[in-house]
Order: C-alpha cells, then sequence, then structure tokens
C-alpha cells in the first residue's frame, strides 16, 4: 500500500492506529470542542476576528489529525487547510451558500464540523472492534494463514450479527463508500519501473482503516498485541510468534521477540505441570549450551523462543505430552 512516497504492508496503518496513544484522540476531541462553537458563530458574524478564531482552532485540530499514520504521508493542501476561512470569506458565491440552509455549500460546511466531531470516536470504535477480534478471535488460532483468518472472521461476523439483532436491535455491516481509479504510477523505490495502481479515496480515515484491515486478513496479514510489551504488530504472510520486534521494556537493544520467551518462562516456574517441567529441562540443556559456547546468543534466543511456542502449543491441547517430549528432544 502506497501513501504519498511511502510503502507499507498491507495492514501497518491499522497497527500504528492501534498503538495510538489514547490520550492523542482525547486531545483531538478537546480541540475540537473548542472549534465547533466558533465555526458555528462565523456564518452569522463574518467577522475578521471571528474568522481567525476559528482557523486558529481548526489549525490546532489539523496539526494534530496530520500527525497522524496514513495523514503524514498524503501530499495534503496543507495552504488551504490553513487558510479555510479566510479563502472562504473572500468568495461572495461560497459564502453565500454556507450562509444557505438549501444549498450544497451549507451541506458540506455542517458536514465538516459533524466529521470532526466524530473523528476521534470514530478511531475508538475502530480499535474496539479490532482488539476484540484479534483477542476472542484469532489470538486461539493455530494457523496464521488467510484460510484460517476468514475461518474465525466468520465465526466474529455471526456473532455480530446475532448481537447486533438482538442486543442492539440493528444490523451489522461491514460496507464503506470507496471511489477506486485505475492510474499508472511510477514506482516510488524502483526507478524506472511504472505499475497499474489501484487509487482509493474514502469518506473517512476509519473507513480506509477497515478497508485496509480486510484487505490483509485475505492476504495472511493481522494485528496481533505483543504477550511481551502489549503492542501490537504485523504478522504477515501466515509467520506465527506472539512477540514483536520493538526494543523490549527496560532494555537498550533486546527486542520483545529476544527476550520475551525468557520472561515467560521466569514467571511460569511457579505452576510447574508435566508439560512446563520437561521446557524447563530443555531451557537449562539450552542455556548451559550457550555459556559454554556451542551455540550464539541468537541461536540460544531463538531456540528458546520455538521452544516456548511448543510449550504454549501444548498448554493448548494442540501438542501431548509425548510429542513435546520428542520434539523437545531435537534441540
Amino acid at each position: 500500500m502506497f501513501a504519498g512516497k511511502k510503502d507499507y504492508s498491507i495492514g501497518q496503518c491499522c497497527v500504528d492506529v492501534m498503538n495510538l496513544d489514547e490520550s492523542i484522540l482525547d486531545e483531538i476531541d478537546r480541540r475540537v470542542r473548542l472549534f465547533i462553537p466558533a465555526a458555528r458563530k462565523l456564518p452569522t458574524e463574518k467577522t475578521d476576528s471571528a474568522a481567525a478564531l476559528a482557523q486558529e482552532r481548526l489549525n490546532a485540530v489539523w496539526e494534530l489529525i496530520f500527525a497522524l499514520s496514513v495523514y503524514r504521508d498524503l501530499k495534503m493542501d496543507k495552504a488551504c487547510c490553513f487558510h479555510t476561512f479566510r479563502r472562504l470569506m473572500a468568495d461572495r458565491e461560497k459564502w453565500a451558500q454556507v450562509r444557505d440552509p438549501s444549498s450544497e455549500g451549507y451541506a458540506i460546511y455542517q458536514g465538516m464540523m459533524a466529521g470532526l466531531a466524530c473523528f476521534a470516536d470514530s478511531i475508538r470504535t475502530f480499535r474496539l472492534q479490532i482488539m476484540e477480534m484479534t483477542r476472542t478471535y484469532f489470538e486461539p488460532l493455530k494457523r496464521r494463514t488467510s484460510d484460517a483468518y476468514a475461518q474465525a472472521y466468520s465465526r466474529f461476523y455471526s456473532d455480530m450479527l446475532s448481537i447486533g439483532a438482538h442486543i442492539f436491535n440493528d444490523e451489522f455491516e461491514q460496507s464503506f463508500p470507496l471511489e477506486v481509479d485505475f492510474v499508472p504510477m511510477m514506482h516510488p523505490t524502483e526507478e524506472g519501473r511504472v505499475f497499474v495502481a489501484e487509487k482509493s479515496t474514502f469518506n473517512s480515515l476509519a473507513d480506509f482503516l477497515r478497508t485496509e484491515f480486510y484487505r490483509g486478513l485475505a492476504l495472511g496479514n493481522a494485528p496481533r498485541q505483543c504477550h511481551n510489551c502489549g503492542r501490537y504488530f504485523l504478522l504477515t504472510a501466515g509467520y506465527n510468534t506472539c512477540y514483536c520486534n520493538n526494543v523490549a521494556p527496560g532494555e537498550l537493544e533486546r527486542t520483545c521477540r529476544k527476550v520475551g520467551a525468557h520472561r515467560k518462562e521466569a514467571r511460569g516456574k511457579q505452576n510447574r505441570t508435566p508439560a512446563r517441567k520437561e521446557y524447563d529441562r530443555t531451557y537449562n540443556r539450552l542455556k548451559v549450551r550457550k555459556q559454554r559456547g556451542k551455540i550464539s546468543v541468537d541461536e540460544w534466543n531463538a531456540a528458546v523462543a520455538e521452544a516456548q511456542e511448543l510449550l504454549d502449543r501444548s498448554e493448548r491441547g494442540e501438542l501431548t505430552d509425548e510429542e513435546l517430549r520428542r520434539r523437545f528432544k531435537e534441540f
């Protein structure tokens, strides 16, 4: 997926929004609440000072929104956005429409305010939906493929249809207005290469995020919450791990993928099942091999992470104790 001149794996923008600090959405709400009264007063007051106040407060909103994932990579017409009301008041025809409730200009003006008023909540709703889907329906998956995601999504979809009908008295649907153009495009990173691109136009950021999320699922890409740091990361092309590659909390260089399995191993020693005892023996055997220089630190980290995955599968009932012992003996 290309946003401006930057390319992303399908689904990465969803991950970025899932990791967005809630305080940013709260601040967007606060600034929008300051902007809307000023914008509503402007058509009746029509003074330079009223326009300046409305623009100042709108610009404060744009500063946060344009720094978000997707927006920060697009070529936005900032000159227009940051001088909206001065330009509007200078155009008599457009200004007359803004003041006429029966005109298209009035509808656009009111729609802008309504869109900003619900902007942060639309992102919150998207995040809650993805959080529920990934935790309840994706986390138990044995495989991380497009087919496995499709099966999980069918269960989610069926449950949401039932909830919508019986609890919310409404239908659950995942359809969004979208305009698509197919255009020739120069590849941003491969000089001289031209390809046919699908240029998509959405009515809102939330519509784009949902579309990107489902397109990612169709390819086998999906967000997952790291079992160590709690942040979301993108699993791609069927790859299955529960740890991200970001620097782990409290570490300067080591990633969650390198330290997560070790920390989980330490936390689990208090409740030692037969599978856990087999894991502990394997862990200690690997540790001795690392200390004696028979395996490198990277090999040690990779082996411990793989052993932890096998233990997790055993605890989910996917491997018998005998199968687990056999797999551990192969380390």
